[in-house]
């Protein structure tokens, strides 16, 4: 997959860069807004930063959005709500905010990717169920988990939270990243039900996965190793902050 990189924080880009060349992307970058509309050869989605040395990033994400659908992913220092919001109304994708970490930005990348060019019929059949350790499938066609090759019986939502957390193994997100892309991007609401299907998860799929609790953040899944039995459901289930919202809807 190709990236293009704008991003004038040298350190920043060229961290980012190597992270991302590493999970096998191609980047180009570049420092300016100029040089990003200027920027010819193709690429597949775009990390934009907003504070850039010669225009605002916000009027690059509009002029981009302009000229076609790639996904676009704003990484910005800047937290203020009012720029998130003005940020995916002119266009972008997403928004992530520094300090990010790389899985964190990979993860953002592929939901975006899944989300503008979902696989066809012939390339899921092609592609076949997803394995994680030696225990667990997750075929994504049919949506069927199975556990030591039995079908696990999962909610809706249970399925939908596994497949997102499994995306990204390792990677922590965040409660309100998994609200958005589980529940609805335009989610507001509480987040205790959440927990509720964490907590179904670790229950159902005990000694496959772990997904631990991260206080005050969200959650971060980890694929259990081979003969691991008792993984996800003992040290894994504090509570984690934000549980104090009440319920959403299922």
């Amino acid at each position: 997959m190709r990236v293009l990189l704008v991003e004038d924080d040298e350190p920043v880009a060229q961290s980012l860069r190597r992270g991302l060349l590493r999970y096998g992307f191609e980047v180009a970058w570049v420092a300016t807004g100029g040089d990003a509309l200027a920027h010819e050869d193709p690429y597949d989605v775009v990390l934009l930063d907003l504070g850039l040395p010669d225009t605002d990033g916000l009027d690059v994400c509009k002029a981009l959005r302009q000229r076609g659908d790639v996904p676009i992913i704003v990484i910005s220092a800047r937290i203020d709500e009012t720029d998130r919001v003005v940020g995916l109304e002119l266009g972008a994708d997403d928004y992530v905010t520094k300090p990010f970490g790389v899985r964190e930005v990979i993860a953002r990348i592929r939901a975006v990717m899944r989300r503008a060019q979902p696989r066809t019929a012939a390339e899921a059949a092609a592609a076949g169920p997803d394995r994680y350790g030696s225990r667990l499938t997750i075929d994504r066609k049919a949506a069927r988990v199975r556990l030591d090759g039995e079908e696990v019986a999962l909610a809706p939502k249970e399925y939908d939270l596994l497949a997102f957390l499994t995306e990204e193994p390792g990677a922590l997100m965040s409660r309100e990243q998994i609200m958005e892309a589980v529940w609805d991007a335009n989610w507001f609401g509480p987040t205790k039900t959440l927990d509720v299907h964490v907590a179904a998860l670790r229950r159902k799929l005990a000694g496959a996965i772990t997904i631990e609790a991260v206080r005050g953040v969200g959650f971060r899944l980890e694929i259990d190793k081979d003969g691991d039995r008792d993984g996800g459901s003992t040290s894994s289930g504090s509570t984690t902050g934000g549980g104090s919202k009440g319920d959403a809807p299922s």
